[in-house]
């Protein structure tokens, strides 16, 4: 019987200060590792400017495109803070405020709450409020659309309503090979394993600062015995001496 296929997932990453490099992107390997977790096939990342008409244009493409869509950045509540009027936008539907955000913010910051800190309760209508009993602030979510904080300890706390409200499907797994050999030399033999294993994803990484290892090869799938099929056709492979570690 075929496996099923893997659900599709896309990133779009926003904040004109990741693009001046003023800020260092730190959400999508955090992302990523639990959509591999999860047996999420991350597919495409995008990173555009604090921009409306732009964010509302990937988020429309890259949601009709895709079993889940995670954006990340612009939900503070300052001027360069537009995605949630930007995926509002693309869903063709007004921003309203939350009555329940409105009122935790207030709760939250007392007699100090201004307007300001009110924007942060604006959702674009329709939207579901994600919640879990260790996460009470909720995550915004618009249909297939999941929007999702910038500040990287705020987006890590978020992950784990992802995990609980999507649930888990069959997660990938992996193996590495470590190997003092040039990639080269190694390419034929790679090329052997990639067309007897079409359902295992091969990859190559040469590494020229350590001293135990030249080039790191790794097995994916959602298989794991046909990951370590593909992984122990290719040792055997290999001249004596190698390879280094299998991990």
């Amino acid at each position: 019987m075929t496996e099923r296929a893997a659900k599709t997932a896309a990133m779009l990453i926003i904040g004109n200060e990741l693009l001046s490099g003023k800020v260092e992107e730190a959400n999508l390997a955090v992302l990523a590792r639990k959509l591999r977790e999860m047996g999420i096939h991350l597919r495409r990342v995008v990173m555009v400017l604090d921009d409306v008409e732009t964010i509302a244009r990937e988020v429309r493409e890259l949601a009709r495109a895709h079993d889940w869509l995670f954006t990340s950045g612009g939900v503070g509540p300052t001027h360069d803070d537009v995605t949630i009027e930007a995926v509002a936008k693309a869903f063709d539907v007004p921003v309203v405020e939350s009555a329940e955000m409105a009122s935790m913010l207030r709760a939250h910051y007392g007699e100090r709450c201004t307007e300001g800190h009110l924007r942060m309760a604006l959702i674009p209508s329709g939207a579901a409020l994600e919640t879990t009993e260790a996460m009470k602030w909720p995550t915004v979510r618009i249909q297939n659309t999941w929007v999702m904080p910038g500040i990287p300890e705020v987006f890590a706390m978020k992950i784990p309503v992802l995990a609980t409200k999507i649930g888990d499907d069959r997660a990938f797994v992996s193996r590495a090979v470590y190997t003092k050999m040039d990639e080269g030399d190694l390419k034929p033999l790679l090329d052997r394993v990639v067309l007897a294993f079409p359902d295992v994803d091969v990859g190559s990484y040469p590494k020229w600062t350590d001293p135990t290892y030249r080039t790191k090869l790794t097995f994916d799938g959602r298989d794991e015995v046909r990951v370590r099929a593909a992984s122990d056709a290719f040792v055997k492979t290999l001249p004596e001496g190698e390879p280094q570690r299998v991990e």
